[in-house]
């Protein structure tokens, strides 16, 4: 995921790193043995896993362990202004920079974004099953989630614990307690019932920044993933890891097996198209353009800016 960000990202970053003490050092260890070109395009800083109320060991296996840790970003990264949360599971196929440009849509109340949990509510998880309340027709995934922490740690919300509003962190362990009988999908499910109650607070964005195996395995749902492209591919379901969605896994090994020096088409794009060749049994595997057109997209912004930046215009013929 990581890898994703820094190989089609243009402008420097800033990565938070959530881990177990034992996985610290082999986070440092492989970042150190990407090449300078690389590791100049960001920095990175690595957290203990910390839960600021109630019983850290029920939020660490509230769903996957240590998911829960995003409901508490707003209170750890005190001076952190803004950011992109992302699950583990997560590979950027643009620029970074491209969904961050999203924060500058946000009218005046909306404080966090997400995707919709699924394109067609009467086939939902949610809208089936859910006993609990939830965002819109079909609730929100929180795998990739854009977060103005400012504006949540200064915002009272409205909640049904209380007549009056509470703040953030205030609201997260009751909310659990009246509810945890109640989730399936842990701090997902809360942040569900957080926006039905504030749904001022929530920007909304479409399916291709959030394109998980649900979006074609019954047929393509996601029109702007068709227009525009993938953007972001959440590989949920493990589908990196086994062999039910092979599109989702050439496109995780395409990225985790590229050599970092080596040319994006030739080293990634191209193996990719071969790739992809071999998962048209598959429902996702017939529509891979909808995968490629975002990465190449992306490759040639990248090629122009070398190229005609660096060549400069008295040299163009």
């Amino acid at each position: 995921m990581l890898k994703s960000a820094v190989l089609f990202s243009h402008r420097k970053m800033h990565f938070h790193i959530f881990t177990e003490d034992s996985l610290k050092s082999e986070f440092d260890k492989q970042l150190r043995q990407w090449p300078d070109s690389y590791t100049k395009k960001f920095e990175h800083k690595i957290y203990p896993i910390t839960f600021s109320v109630g019983n850290p060991q029920e939020w660490k296996k509230l769903f996957k362990p240590c998911a829960a840790q995003r409901l508490f970003l707003p209170v750890i990264l005190k001076d952190v202004d803004s950011l992109l949360y992302v699950d583990t599971d997560v590979l950027f196929l643009r620029p970074v920079d491209d969904i961050w440009k999203l924060l500058k849509q946000f009218n005046s109340t909306q404080l966090a974004a997400m995707a919709p949990e699924h394109e067609v509510p009467k086939t939902g998880w949610y809208s089936r099953f859910a006993r609990h309340p939830f965002y819109g027709s079909a609730g929100v995934n929180s795998g990739v989630m854009l977060m103005n922490l400012t504006r949540i740690r200064s915002t009272q919300f409205k909640n049904s614990l209380s007549p009056t509003g509470l703040a953030w962190e205030e609201m997260l362990l009751p909310l659990y307690q009246k509810y945890k009988n109640s989730i399936t999908w842990g701090d997902q499910d809360l942040l569900n019932i957080i926006f039905y109650f504030n749904p001022e607070c929530l920007y909304v964005f479409p399916c291709q920044w959030n394109y998980r195996p649900d979006h074609c395995m019954y047929g393509s749902n996601c029109k702007e993933a068709e227009r525009e492209g993938v953007s972001v591919v959440h590989g949920n379901r493990g589908v990196y890891h086994d062999d039910k969605q092979p599109t989702f896994k050439a496109l995780y090994e395409a990225i985790r097996d590229f050599p970092f020096q080596d040319n994006l088409f030739q080293s990634m794009y191209y193996p990719l198209q071969l790739k992809f060749l071999e998962t048209v049994h598959t429902l996702c595997g017939r529509i891979p353009q909808v995968f490629l057109k975002q990465i190449e997209k992306t490759m040639r912004r990248a090629y122009e800016r070398h190229v005609i930046i660096h060549v400069g215009p008295n040299h163009m013929r």
